[in-house]
């Protein structure tokens, strides 16, 4: 029964891992994953304890992200305490953004309209409307300097609906790209 057990799990992340949109957030629930309403989960690292993460509303996670429920420095102190284990809950509040590549440490508590930025391994409480980067991760500024940052970046378009060949004519204007884009436009005969 146990190798049967342990080949349905596997098949399972398995699944997680392939999977994309509403049916990767079902999967990941079915493992304890709490995920609230209108997510976008890009990644399948829920650790060991998945049951301990538990994530808000309109959350984003970009890919390779990576939920660490325990400390595997424990490791250090078996000899003496061979049975000790070390966890955390980990709790991503509403209308988060988390970046490609970032690490989310056991016992981290992240708070509404926060922004993790890509790479970033971050631990313990982060207030709520922060932008947080580096590792260690640090609080940089408030969500609505981002806010200010992101509007008047130049490269900033309304894109969003837009089919693919639109969006690609609007890319290619907006940033003077040519027909041949390795070669400047007053270059091309």
């Amino acid at each position: 029964m146990g190798t049967f057990v342990n080949l349905a799990i596997r098949l399972r992340y398995f699944l997680i891992t392939l999977s994309s949109g509403e049916f990767k957030v079902r999967l990941l629930r079915s493992t304890g994953v709490r995920i609230g309403k209108k997510c976008s989960i890009n990644t399948s690292n829920f650790s060991t304890e998945p049951y301990l993460v538990e994530i808000g509303d309109h959350v984003a996670i970009a890919g390779g992200t990576q939920f660490v429920t325990h400390d595997g420095s424990a490791w250090l102190l078996r000899p003496e305490i061979p049975e000790l284990d070390v966890f955390g809950k980990i709790i991503v509040g509403n209308n988060c953004f988390i970046g490609s590549n970032s690490i989310i440490l056991p016992g981290t508590r992240i708070g509404s309209n926060c922004v993790i930025g890509a790479g970033s391994v971050v631990r313990g409480n982060i207030p709520d409307n922060s932008v947080v980067i580096g590792n260690p991760a640090k609080v940089v500024f408030k969500t609505p300097m981002l806010r200010t940052l992101l509007l008047k970046n130049k490269g900033t378009l309304m894109t969003k609906g837009l089919g693919f060949r639109e969006k690609r004519r609007t890319l290619e204007e907006h940033f003077k790209l040519g027909a041949n884009c390795d070669v400047p436009e007053d270059k091309v005969e």
